[in-house]
């Protein structure tokens, strides 16, 4: 049998398995620096806070919960309720929302070869935030899941909307028709949230903590509500990572093997907007996770999506665990929106990238 010719699409598809900056890193020592950097991150979680929750109390109060293991942790009452129906809730919920925001944009970016790409472009945080708007606005005769699920209804219907007018105008030929689609309704969905906010100024600072992004739960029902989406996008995502290394050569080449590139890039934009609406719908807009994350692991591991994807996921759950404990410390008493700590670190970012890809353009 002869070998597989070696076209130049394949050629550029292997290219993008060559990291960058971690050349000495093996394969396993990228999962193990990732482990123990969220590892780090997910105990910092837990045992920053006033109510002096100790690493070694934290430790032998988790072993203590497994079956079959009994351990005295020492912690009071007290500090047990705190640390299972407070702490770990938020700590979970932050690594599920930031590992979710992260792959979404390294998905984003990866279907629209656009490395500002995030998961915000088709209009998913305008959607979700007039959804979120209109169910604040009514009061409390919504029920304590009326905010999330407004803004989950809201980001759909927005990327819905965004999806239809791109196709009416050839959308299908072109993924720039589509971001554009997408800027413009962002725009509309924004005017409308302006609107409905003026009209009811009476809950504008009900609206804006909701906007800037935030993590305080419900105990364990948030993590509950959002998990379902959050797991069926990620094995979605993850399942299709060859076929974004395939599509970063071009569409052109992508459909000489064999992709269809127009539904491939419908279903990977519906799977990552579907994990986004639904962590937006229990935390807020936090933006730039999907920017800083995905570009700060292409720089360290390489760009290839067979590691960049789930790396992106371990690092985003770690990062915004740690922007979240900022959030929580800087002011204390008093807590930050984690979406302000998160532009801190992310709009400077955003123009190291910016001016990056100008010069090699």
């Amino acid at each position: 049998m002869s070998a597989t010719p070696r076209t130049p699409a394949l050629t550029r598809v292997r290219r993008l398995d060559m990291p960058r900056l971690s050349r000495g890193i093996g394969r396993s020592g990228r999962w193990l620096v990732a482990g123990c950097v969220l590892g780090i991150a997910l105990l910092t979680g837990v045992m920053i806070g006033p109510a002096g929750l100790t690493a070694s109390g934290v430790a032998r109060e988790l072993l203590g919960a497994l079956p079959g293991v009994t351990l005295d942790s020492g912690l009071t009452s007290q500090q047990q309720a705190i640390l299972w129906q407070i702490r770990l809730p938020r700590v979970v919920l932050g690594a599920l929302v930031g590992a979710t925001l992260a792959v979404a944009g390294a998905a984003y970016q990866g279907v629209f070869r656009n490395p500002l790409a995030d998961p915000y472009l088709l209009g998913v945080s305008a959607g979700a935030g007039l959804g979120a708007t209109l169910a604040i606005t009514q009061g409390g005769g919504i029920g304590p899941f009326g905010v999330p699920l407004a803004a989950f209804a809201g980001g759909l219907l927005a990327v819905s909307a965004t999806y239809a007018l791109g196709a009416s105008v050839g959308g299908h030929r072109s993924s720039t028709i589509i971001v554009l689609a997408g800027v413009a309704v962002a725009a509309f969905f924004s005017a409308v949230q302006t609107f409905v906010q003026q009209w009811f100024d009476d809950s504008l600072l009900a609206v804006y903590s909701w906007m800037l992004g935030r993590l305080s739960t419900n105990g364990w029902s948030d993590v509950i509500m959002v998990l379902p989406y959050v797991l069926a996008s990620w094995v979605l995502l993850l399942l299709h990572r060859r076929t974004l290394d395939v599509l970063a050569v071009g569409d052109v080449e992508a459909a000489s093997l064999g992709i269809n590139v127009p539904r491939v890039r419908l279903v990977l934009v519906l799977v990552a907007t579907l994990g986004t609406t639904a962590v937006v719908a229990v935390s807020g807009l936090i933006g730039f996770v999907g920017i800083v994350v995905p570009h700060a692991v292409r720089l360290i591991f390489g760009t290839s999506h067979r590691l960049l994807l789930p790396l992106a996921m371990l690092f985003g759950a770690a990062f915004l665990v740690l922007a979240d404990v900022a959030a929580r410390s800087v002011v204390a008493p008093a807590e930050l929106p984690i979406g302000v700590v998160t532009a801190f670190v992310g709009a400077p970012f955003f123009l190291v990238v910016l001016r990056r890809n100008r010069s090699m353009t």
